[in-house]
């Protein structure tokens, strides 16, 4: 994903600064000493390119956190209509608190979701 702001060999955090599992994520980033460009959903909301772009590489039933707070104050109905990559990028963009947090993209273009401290260590 092309951001102006990062540069070639940075890795982008996105998602919002008061979350305990993007604090952490980025605690844990810092620790290793590398370059970290952080987009905050709630102050920035969501690049409109981005959306497709995770879900080119994740499944939208990851990238959908049904476990938070968000989901579970949806009536059934909607969350009944999100059953794949086209409605889950729908409700992404319109309510970007549902993502589930943080997302990564990491300088070699890969995308991850949530944090994973053994996975992370493999990619830098």
């Amino acid at each position: 994903m092309n951001d102006p702001q990062a540069t070639q060999n940075s890795i982008q955090v996105f998602g919002i600064p008061n979350c305990d599992t993007v604090k952490k994520a980025r605690t844990w980033l810092a620790a290793q000493g590398l370059d970290v460009q952080f987009h905050d959903f709630k102050k920035q909301g969501v690049p409109p390119d981005a959306i497709p772009k995770w879900l080119a590489q994740v499944d939208w039933s990851i990238l959908i956190n049904r476990k938070g707070t968000t989901w579970r104050q949806l009536d059934d109905a909607e969350k009944a209509n999100v059953t794949d990559a086209t409605t889950a990028q729908a409700l992404a963009t319109r309510l970007p608190s549902v993502i589930k947090r943080p997302v990564v993209v990491w300088a070699n273009g890969d995308v991850t979701v949530g944090f994973n401290a053994d996975d992370w260590a493999k990619r830098i």
